[in-house]
């Protein structure tokens, strides 16, 4: 599964800078590919340490990483629900996503015009979440007019569909997002086929000068408090700094660059970090002489799920998965030691799979 994530905001936040960068983030992932599908998309390999110590360890022909897909969403402006700029286009791109990264300004530069003439991120995020809010009550309001005439059949699917999405609309009509919406898990299934824009899950990226980059700033604070009421992640990225590191050779000159500004890791590894932590995403790996490969999982998936990550046969025909925990395989150093100490198990359909587990999966279709 490629994980897909939308990067929205206004005009001179520093969203392009910060799109540009990650897609000359090349250079982040030494001799790992790097492509741009689109004049939008950049394709980035997600960075695991663990990847590199079985490469040292199995010594296969080819490494693989699993990757993370970054969309310029552009023609976002007050008015892109009603096609204002390149609205339609811009609504329509943002519904592929699996994720929205949210850019929000906040340094003070005299020389970069802020579109509404001053710095304030909580309201520039308000004016994305209106528009997208208003755009998701327009889809809400379709759907709910087909089922109340439906509903008039006596139907209890519909009529409970009916109750459900107008609780939908009071939250929207309100200023609040579809996420925070007052209903259950099961009755999210009456929404899944419009594809509301605000039920999907937000990361705040805080793009602040290099002076605020380790400790943030009262900006970045505001935006923390916000983003508390409604489970979502907060990153605190200068996208000045990840250009600097975009052009960078080799991972020496990164890592002292990084050193000197008082960071462990570059703002590209904490916002595919977030984004695993926020959609409830793992890695599993599979190790062999002709490829050591990563591959991204929900959390609670069990073997046979896993295995149709890779095919769907796998899942289909599933018999049982062969599995050692990576710090047993680094520990012992090869598949055969592992046997041999009974750190590799034999694992059927029930199983969970962990992250960081090495499986090879065997099945009969």
């Amino acid at each position: 599964m490629s994980l897909q994530c939308g990067i929205v905001g206004l005009p001179n936040v520093g969203k392009s800078t910060l799109f540009n960068a990650l897609s000359s983030a090349k250079a982040q992932a030494a001799n790992f590919p790097f492509c741009t599908i689109d004049p939008n998309v950049g394709v980035v390999t997600v960075p695991d340490a663990r990847l590199r110590k079985l490469e040292e360890l199995v010594k296969p022909q080819r490494v693989v990483p699993t990757t993370i897909e970054f969309v310029d969403i552009a023609g976002l402006v007050k008015g892109a629900s009603k096609g204002e700029g390149l609205g339609n286009q811009f609504l329509g791109n943002i519904r592929t996503v699996d994720a929205i990264i949210h850019v929000v300004r906040c340094f003070e530069n005299e020389n970069i015009i802020h579109v509404d003439g001053s710095v304030n991120p909580v309201r520039d995020k308000e004016i994305i979440d209106t528009e997208l809010q208003l755009k998701d009550l327009e889809s809400v309001e379709k759907k709910l007019d087909k089922l109340r005439k439906m509903s008039k059949t006596g139907d209890k699917e519909t009529l409970r569909g009916a109750e459900v999405l107008e609780t939908y609309k009071k939250h929207l009509e309100s200023g609040q997002s579809a996420r925070t919406a007052p209903v259950t898990e099961e009755d999210k299934r009456f929404v899944e086929d419009i594809q509301l824009l605000t039920a999907k899950p937000v990361i705040y990226c805080c793009n602040v000068d290099e002076g605020s980059v380790v400790n943030g700033n009262q900006f970045v604070e505001e935006i923390r408090e916000v983003a508390a009421t409604e489970n979502a992640e907060v990153v605190v990225i200068s996208a000045a700094i990840e250009a600097d590191i975009a052009v960078m050779e080799t991972a020496e000159e990164r890592d002292m660059f990084l050193s000197e500004l008082g960071l462990t890791e570059s703002g590209l590894n904490r916002l595919i970090s977030a984004a695993y932590h926020l959609l409830d995403l793992q890695t599993y790996f599979t190790a062999g002489e002709k490829e050591v490969r990563a591959w991204t999982i929900h959390k609670g998936f069990k073997a046979p799920q896993a295995a149709g990550v890779i095919h769907s046969d796998f899942e289909r025909g599933f018999i049982r998965a062969e599995v050692m925990a990576y710090n047993d395989f680094v520990t012992h150093k090869s598949e055969a030691a592992c046997r041999s100490v009974g750190k590799l198990r034999s694992e059927g359909k029930e199983y969970v799979v962990q992250d960081g587990d090495i499986m090879h999966f065997l099945f009969n279709v």
